[in-house]
């Protein structure tokens, strides 16, 4: 009989390794569509934005009551899930509780402060799942979230709660047969949490004590395999994508944008025009801004995997907040959206894109959305993990502008004064300065 454990854990788990390897693989592919962006300098400032932003979560402490509860739910997630390798190392041996022997009265301990945690988690989970669907607070409401957006993250919360309860019904099952003094199961003492629990299984003979801890312990790590290879379809991919993010973000001061360099060669040589080089009949077209995914850089794909569309970006953005069509949010989940579609796409044609007569800017994101953005950076400072919808916005708003020409009528007065007197004002460069004259002779 644990030779057949052994052989279906075994098979289970290869497959669960690599279908997530494989759905691993393809979201790298995807990112990596995008155009290239130096992110590797100054590497020491980079891991400690990652330590502090991804493992300690320091913008999410800006309101302590929900940083401490999503911390208990990190924290569960990431400590609890260590118990997983007892529970892969049983399934691949055919033992049971391998580290209690060895580690004797600290593997109580632990396993006591795991219960806890899980208990903690599931108060957690319930509260969150309260915010969302009876507090209904109002980023969790939204539109852009209407559909599987929404479900996403009722879907996991629910998981959460099933498998933490499974966790301390395993060990409630487990000592209920150490009582009974049945074969196979060491006496390790009771537990914190699954000790309360004892109690509501007396009724309970041997063998359905056996078949609930044995189907506890594998619905538990099904549910962990499942999870897994739930997160590439899913928001939480964050809990894996958070830490490159963050490392990877962008260092330079809050709010600076990125010039284009050709435009700053343009006006250089609008200025010095013996400085412009010879025009070249081979020079290929300059291409302005991003008006589909792969024009964006691999940071901003990156960008759009790792949100954990928590709506924090949308609540601080005044455009949002006063009622315009804008969401940050969305520009991600948009992002997001058409990537994966271009992906798909390209994997149906043999690696090359076969134009589907969509683009990100329009087709997923208009123009009323981009115009709505003041480029005040808000979303960007609110995000816990240094997301950028910003950087999105500003490229989609190049393209429409310097390729589609596509700019509000009081823009184009405003790029036609700059193009031919240097300045928004119209004036020429020579009668610019004339209205101080005029105050000269006043006074």
């Amino acid at each position: 009989m644990a030779y057949l454990q052994q052989i279906a854990f075994v098979v289970l788990a290869a497959a669960s390794i690599w279908l997530f390897a494989r759905n691993i693989g393809r979201i790298r592919k995807n990112i990596l569509l995008g155009r290239d962006e130096d992110l590797a300098d100054q590497p020491g400032k980079r891991w400690k934005n990652m330590l502090l932003l991804a493992f300690g979560q320091k913008k999410m402490f800006r309101n302590p009551l929900v940083a401490i509860l999503h911390f208990i739910i990190y924290a569960g997630f990431v400590i609890i899930n260590i118990e997983v390798l007892e529970i892969v190392l049983d399934g691949l041996l055919g033992t049971h509780r391998l580290f209690f022997e060895p580690l004797g009265g600290f593997y109580t301990f632990v396993i006591n402060v795991f219960e806890w945690l899980a208990l903690l988690v599931i108060v957690v989970c319930i509260v969150f799942l309260s915010r969302r669907n009876v507090l209904k607070l109002k980023r969790f409401i939204s539109n852009d979230l209407d559909g599987w957006p929404r479900s996403d993250a009722n879907y996991i919360l629910v998981s959460e709660i099933i498998l933490m309860s499974l966790f301390l019904f395993m060990n409630a099952a487990d000592r209920s047969l150490q009582n009974l003094g049945s074969a196979h199961y060491s006496d390790t003492g009771d537990f914190a949490v699954s000790g309360f629990l004892v109690p509501m299984l007396k009724g309970l003979s041997e063998g359905q004590l056996i078949t609930l801890e044995r189907v506890c312990w594998w619905v538990h790590i099904a549910g962990i395999f499942a999870f897994l290879n739930y997160l590439p379809y899913s928001k939480h991919l964050h809990i894996l994508l958070a830490f490159p993010n963050a490392y990877y973000a962008r260092l330079n001061p809050v709010g600076e944008m990125d010039n284009m360099k050709q435009v700053q060669n343009e006006v250089l040589y609008m200025m010095q025009p013996e400085l412009a080089p010879p025009a070249s009949a081979d020079a290929a077209p300059m291409k302005f801004g991003a008006k589909d995914v792969a024009d964006l850089s691999w940071k901003n794909l990156l960008d759009a995997y790792s949100c954990t569309e928590c709506g924090r970006c949308s609540s601080a953005c005044p455009a949002w907040t006063t009622g315009k069509k804008l969401s940050p949010r969305k520009i991600m989940m948009d992002t997001r959206d058409r990537l994966e579609e271009v992906g798909r796409n390209m994997r149906v044609n043999g690696g090359q894109f076969k134009d589907d007569g969509k683009t990100l800017l329009n087709d997923y994101i208009s123009v009323e959305e981009l115009r709505a953005c003041t480029t005040c950076n808000a979303c960007v400072q609110e995000c816990p993990v240094s997301i950028s919808p910003l950087s999105i916005i500003l490229e989609l708003r190049r393209s429409l502008i310097m390729e589609d020409s596509n700019a509000p009528q009081e823009w184009n007065a405003m790029f036609s004064n700059i193009e031919n007197n240097f300045a928004p004002w119209k004036f020429s460069p020579d009668e610019r300065d004339q209205w101080t004259l005029d105050l000269e002779q006043k006074g």
